[in-house]
């Protein structure tokens, strides 16, 4: 097997295992996966806590329909809401409600330990993580900024 193969199998099974730890509790203490948390923290980033939908779906880098299924269970639990655009009813918006502001506050605390724990846990320094991430970037990782 070459290095190259080698080390991408490696970063998609250190990414499955990340997603793992990150669902499993998420999932436990909020009832969220790591993907509506995602979803809900994008959200929670962009002013005024909303965006238009095709929007979330390029920052997500998922498709329209995609984010649409993604909100759908967000808006039934009360987390996420649909608005329309006053000027253009074509145009749609999804906004975090109050509750999803607070909750969104709860799983960030969460989330902030769970990587804690993810990157203590081989003990990697500062600039290991620093070195990792860049080199994600690299690879076209991007963080919630897109950056």
């Amino acid at each position: 097997m070459s290095d190259t193969l080698d080390a991408a199998l490696r970063l998609v099974r250190a990414q499955a295992a990340v997603v793992r730890r990150f669902d499993a509790r998420l999932s436990a203490l909020h009832g969220v996966s790591l993907a509506d948390f995602t979803l809900l923290l994008r959200l929670g980033e962009a002013p005024g806590g909303r965006m238009r939908r095709v929007d979330l779906a390029e920052a997500l880098g998922l498709t329209a329909s995609g984010v649409t299924r993604g909100l759908a269970p967000l808006e039934r639990i009360g987390l996420v809401t649909r608005e329309a655009d006053a000027r253009d009813a074509r145009v749609a918006y999804a906004s975090l409600t109050t509750t999803g502001r607070r909750r969104l506050r709860e799983m960030r605390a969460t989330a902030e330990e769970t990587a804690t724990e993810i990157f203590t846990a081989p003990a990697l320094s500062a600039e290991d993580i620093a070195r990792l991430s860049a080199l994600l970037t690299r690879l076209g990782g991007t963080g919630l900024t897109g950056r």
